[in-house]
């Protein structure tokens, strides 16, 4: 379980809310990244926001950038204790290991 910013879109109005997730929540192939640094950058904002439509895809948790430590995973390639970076060139779905 954890705590994220929850974009929703409902008969076109995004809602933007600090949700608690459950585990269970997360689609196949997950990975749960301790988060050691972030940022919160200007597509961020406009995701939130729903000024722009960034936002492709409901329900979202916003954030592109990030450096952190594995903790749990469902892929193949990622285990806990790996150390990753999220890059927002990769939209979010891509978590580069650092050690390789």
């Amino acid at each position: 379980m954890f705590n994220a910013i929850l974009i929703e879109k409902n008969d076109d109005v995004y809602q933007s809310n600090l949700t608690e997730i459950q585990d269970t929540q997360l689609p196949e192939g997950d990975v749960t990244v301790r988060v050691a640094y972030s940022t919160l950058n200007y597509k961020d904002g406009l995701a939130i926001t729903g000024r722009s439509p960034v936002v492709r895809t409901f329900p979202m948790v916003p954030g592109i950038d990030l450096a952190g430590t594995v903790e749990t995973s469902s892929h193949p390639r990622y285990k806990a204790g790996d150390k990753v970076l999220l890059d927002g060139k990769v939209r979010g779905r891509i978590v580069v290991d650092v050690n390789r």
